[in-house]
């Protein structure tokens, strides 16, 4: 019984991180523009992954454009800033976004 009460635990810790991610992006509005896997008004989640997969400074330099807004990297379209957004939580959301959004 300790073992099975362990390995849920475990599980719940896993995807805990997931849930509170994507909880974080629909608590400040970002999956009004965007989805996982297909663009809406802003790019795919997996599309934003694979342009910055590899780069060292991804989640600071995408994290800062969550906060800032930014526009010309996807097309015509400006993100709008995200000032009340705190930098844990953009952070937290882009890691999770460059993971793939799962």
């Amino acid at each position: 019984m300790k073992l099975i009460s362990a390995l849920v635990a475990s599980a719940l810790m896993v995807s805990a991180p997931a849930f509170a991610s994507k909880e974080i992006a629909s608590k400040n509005a970002c999956m009004g523009c965007h989805a996982v896997d297909k663009k809406v008004v802003g790019p795919a989640y997996k599309d934003i992954a694979a342009k910055y997969k590899g780069q060292a400074d991804a989640v600071d330099k995408l994290a800062k454009k969550v906060k800032a807004g930014g526009s010309g990297v996807w097309g015509p379209v400006p993100m709008p800033a995200n000032a009340a957004i705190s930098e844990a939580d953009a952070k937290t959301v882009v890691k999770w976004i460059l993971d793939g959004a799962k």
